[in-house]
C-alpha cells in the first residue's frame, strides 16, 4: 500500500477497481446530498474515474486528489481535454472543465483547498486501504472536510479471507463504528453485486454487497 504499490498498478495498467461506466448508486442517490449551489464536491483518491465528469455535470466544481500522474492524463485525454497545470507546495494540481486534479500524496494535502467545499464522493478510496491503514485515511478525510458538509459513500463487503484486497471488505458495522466517529452516517441502499464481478466469482468468493451511504461531518 505504499506509493510505488499504486504507481505500479498504473504502469502496468492493472487497474481493475477502475469502472467503465458511471456507477449506479452515485447517479441513484447523489440527489440525498441535498447540495445547495455549485460548490465544490471532493473526490479523494479519484483515478480516471468517469463519476467526476458525472459530478461536473450536475454544476460542481470538482477537486479530485490523485497519486499517479499517469492516471491525471489519462483522464484529461479520455475527456478530450487539455488540461492548464500549476503548483501548489509539492501538489501539482491540472485543471480543465470544471475539473481539478490534485496530483500527489492525498495525506499531505491541505485543508485551506477545500475552503468552501459543500460536498464530496468516495467510491473507491476508502475500499482501497486495508484495515489498518484505513484509520489514517478516515482521519485525514475528517480533517479535510469542513463541519456540516455531506458525501456519498460507496464500499464493497464480502469475506475478506476469501480474496486479497484491494478492494479491502469494508463491513456496514466497521462504518458505523470507525466513520462514525467523525460523520453522522445513514445507510441508504446495499445490493449482491457478485455476479457483476467475475474476478470475485472467479476466486469463488462466496457473496459480494455494494453498499451506499449519506455521511455527513460532524
Amino acid at each position: 500500500m505504499e506509493p510505488g504499490f499504486w504507481h505500479d498498478k498504473w504502469q502496468s495498467q492493472q487497474i481493475g477497481f477502475h469502472q467503465s461506466d458511471i456507477n449506479p448508486f452515485l447517479v441513484k442517490h447523489w440527489e440525498s446530498l441535498k447540495l445547495d449551489g455549485k460548490g465544490k464536491v471532493f473526490v479523494p483518491l479519484c483515478g480516471k474515474s468517469l463519476d467526476m465528469e458525472f459530478i461536473a455535470a450536475q454544476g460542481h466544481e470538482v477537486i479530485g486528489s490523485e497519486l499517479s500522474a499517469l492516471a491525471v492524463s489519462q483522464f484529461f485525454e479520455a475527456a478530450g481535454a487539455k488540461a492548464q497545470s500549476s503548483t501548489l507546495g509539492e501538489h501539482v494540481l491540472h485543471s480543465a472543465q470544471g475539473i481539478t486534479l490534485v496530483e500527489g500524496d492525498f495525506f499531505t494535502l491541505d485543508s485551506a483547498l477545500l475552503a468552501g467545499c459543500s460536498g464530496f464522493y468516495d467510491r473507491a478510496a476508502l475500499i482501497a486501504w486495508p484495515a489498518e491503514m484505513r484509520i489514517d485515511y478516515v482521519r485525514k478525510l475528517a480533517a479535510l472536510i469542513p463541519a456540516g458538509t455531506p458525501g456519498l459513500l460507496i464500499t464493497l463487503d464480502y469475506p475478506q479471507e476469501a480474496l486479497m484486497g484491494p478492494p479491502f471488505a469494508v463491513s456496514p458495522d466497521w462504518v458505523q463504528e470507525f466513520i462514525g466517529a467523525y460523520f453522522e452516517v445513514t445507510a441508504l441502499e446495499s445490493q449482491d453485486v457478485l455476479a457483476d464481478n467475475p474476478r470475485f466469482v472467479k476466486k469463488d468468493v462466496p457473496w459480494l454487497s455494494e453498499a451506499a451511504y449519506l455521511l455527513v461531518r460532524k
